[in-house]
């Protein structure tokens, strides 16, 4: 019985041991930080590691976090044309890592004693910033320039938010939602504007159409005209030389004229067989007269020589 006494004040002794360590020593993980305060009065701000204090007397008042975090918010404004429009907002903020002269004046104790409720404070501040902003903007504009609005909101806050220990990294309009009928609205207008550009697209092109044919045509013509041309030249050419060789055989010019007119009637005739494309066609008077094609073909210039004759006045007595 009297060995069991020194063992028990033994386990007692490491038990107030294992007590008063547990409440001596503590850990502070990385990017967080842990405010000390001594009889319920600040007493220090100690970092990541190891560190001790004194039981019962010193306690850990709290575990401030300095990693960025995120919220976001949803804002209604309206715009300078009357549009009331709803945003969402994302503001990215972390405890200021600043020291400043003393620990009361660093980012962890201003955020910890100096503003109980920093995300609503922080939302009041946002809300207060945009619909001071946004009334000086049209509906348009603002979709224009919203990161521009939000960076002056950024600017603005922060400011606001230095004071209570934080740091504002960067304000975001990430979203702009416009009532239904508005918004049908927009839809309809920027609907008809692209009609009316695809429209004008058409029509430009229509005309630059039209504009190449005609050019295309005129060229086509203009060369056409040359080669008629060139034609009629070579065919003049021809028949000089022609006449030229039939004259060196006797044959009268007013002969030689009637023999090209029937050279060329059969020639007439021999493309219409061949082609079948023509719609005029010239066929003797009767087939049932003994006179030849050509002897029509030289009664009827005679005839039409003797027609533009003028007539002879008469002679007075």
């Amino acid at each position: 019985m009297s060995s069991l006494v020194p063992i028990f004040w033994l386990i007692v002794f490491v038990v107030i041991v294992v007590v008063v360590l547990f409440n001596t020593l503590f850990v502070v993980k990385q990017q967080h930080a842990v405010i000390i305060e001594r009889l319920g009065r600040f007493q220090k701000i100690v970092g990541s590691g190891l560190h001790a204090k004194i039981p019962i007397i010193d306690r850990k008042a709290a575990t401030v976090s300095l990693r960025t975090m995120k919220n976001g918010f949803d804002i209604d404004a309206k715009t300078e044309d009357n549009v009331t429009i709803g945003l969402e907002v994302s503001a990215q903020y972390h405890v200021s890592y600043e020291m400043g002269r003393g620990p009361a004046d660093s980012g962890v104790y201003k955020s910890y004693y100096m503003l109980q409720q920093p995300v609503a404070q922080m939302r009041d501040f946002i809300t207060d910033a945009l619909r001071s902003s946004i009334p000086v903007y049209t509906l348009d504009d603002v979709f224009a320039k919203k990161d521009d609005i939000a960076k002056d909101v950024n600017a603005t806050v922060s400011e606001q938010m230095a004071a209570y220990g934080f740091t504002l990294v960067s304000t975001l309009i990430t979203r702009i939602a416009l009532p239904r009928e508005v918004e049908d609205s927009m839809n309809q207008i920027n609907a008809a504007q692209r009609t009316k550009a695809a429209a004008q697209d058409l029509a430009e092109a229509d005309r630059i159409r039209r504009v190449t044919e005609a050019q295309a045509e005129a060229e086509a013509m203009e060369k056409s005209g040359e080669g008629i041309a060139n034609q009629r030249k070579a065919i003049a050419v021809g028949i000089k030389d022609s006449l030229e060789t039939i004259q060196e055989t006797g044959v009268t010019n007013d002969e030689a004229n009637k023999l090209f007119m029937y050279t060329q009637w059969t020639e007439m005739m021999t493309e219409f067989a061949r082609t079948g494309k023509s719609s005029t066609v010239v066929l003797p008077a009767s087939f049932k007269e003994t006179a030849s094609v050509f002897e029509q073909m030289v009664a009827a210039e005679e005839t039409n020589e003797q027609a533009n004759v003028p007539p002879v006045p008469p002679q007075e007595n």
